[in-house]
């Protein structure tokens, strides 16, 4: 990921928490959120949520449907929107990272959404 990407960017003062354990993680990068919730998970069965995402543009995100979020960010990401970008977008609402992870998956599996690469979204 070069120095100027999107993704790079978009790293600041992002903390994720697990409410059961009281864990806090800072992270750098959105995806690094997705990658924390997955070992956490398959470790403590605990979901994780986003305490504070310090990630830019979010403004542009109105709707609820996941979707419409990943068409909206897809311009800013021309090889995929980041997972853990979603998943920030998902937490103004209140979704945990293991829910939004899970209905993306469901989305995966419908055909609404693929992955040009790894732990990035396009819509179909």
């Amino acid at each position: 990921m070069s120095a100027d990407s999107p993704e790079r960017r978009e790293r600041g003062g992002s903390v994720v928490v697990c409410p059961d354990c009281e864990l806090r993680k800072a992270i750098e990068t959105p995806n690094e959120a997705v990658a924390f919730y997955r070992r956490h998970a398959a470790i403590t069965g605990h979901d994780v949520d986003w305490e504070r995402a310090d990630v830019d543009g979010l403004g542009a995100v109105t709707d609820d449907d996941l979707r419409t979020v990943i068409r909206t960010l897809e311009g800013r990401f021309p090889e995929g929107v980041p997972i853990g970008i979603v998943t920030a977008a998902a937490s103004r609402r209140g979704a945990t990272i293991g829910q939004t992870v899970n209905a993306i998956q469901g989305l995966r599996m419908g055909g609404e959404l693929y992955e040009p690469r790894d732990d990035h979204l396009r819509v179909t």
